[in-house]
């Protein structure tokens, strides 16, 4: 245990800043520390689980017992979107009239579309009856956040892969200028002198002799 102004002193010496990380503690507990540094270091560590922290949302979605096949489409593909991005899903199915004496039938219409889509979700909570409705939630077999990772990590490859409309206008213009830039023009041949045939070859005239001494 050191004294308070032991540590400030030493603090001082030493560049740092005493600060007190346990204030409640008899006695209290103080630490040398870089105080601007390890602001910074806590607030990156914040954002960094800020931004890694999804929360799981509860998405519902609405069937008729006696759904076309289209509709059963649609809503299925609507049921497979929200569990590929992490989110648990709450299956309802609403009975009309003489079709609460048939609950037989939304079971098995909620454990076909459990099975279509089982890739993607599990069954959280089974079936069950509440009045005219029957229910269902269907959990994610991924979690938020790594959806969202894999999201962000598709995205920045659509980006790297994708160019900007710069580089394609600037691809068309060096295009066209290649295409529209004039050859050069080719060097013309210079024909030699044609020689007349009717004119004879000049003949070599006679070697001199040689001069007598």
């Amino acid at each position: 245990m050191v004294a308070t102004g032991v540590a400030l002193k030493l603090a001082q010496d030493a560049d740092l800043d005493l600060v007190e990380v346990a204030p409640e503690a008899r006695p209290p507990v103080a630490k040398l520390m870089d105080f601007g540094k390890f602001k910074y270091e806590s607030d990156m560590k914040a954002r960094e689980a800020r931004r890694k922290q999804a929360n799981t949302l509860l998405k519902e979605i609405r069937f008729r017992l006696k759904i076309d096949p289209h509709d059963y489409a649609t809503k299925k593909g609507h049921v497979e979107r929200f569990l590929s991005a992490g989110d648990k899903v709450k299956v309802m199915i609403m009975f009309r009239g003489r079709e609460q004496s048939r609950p037989e039938m939304g079971v098995r219409l909620l454990q076909r579309l459990a099975d279509d889509v089982a890739e993607l979700g599990f069954v959280e909570s089974m079936p069950k009856q509440d009045g005219r409705n029957m229910t269902m939630v269907l959990g994610p077999v991924k979690k938020k956040a790594d959806a969202k990772s894999e999201q962000r990590k598709r995205s920045a490859e659509v980006n790297a892969q994708r160019k900007t409309k710069s580089e394609v206008k600037a691809e068309a213009r060096a295009r066209a200028a290649t295409e529209e830039a004039p050859a050069a023009p080719a060097e013309e041949a210079v024909p030699a002198p044609e020689q007349d045939e009717s004119t004879p070859a000049p003949r070599p005239g006679p070697k001199p002799s040689p001069q007598s001494s």
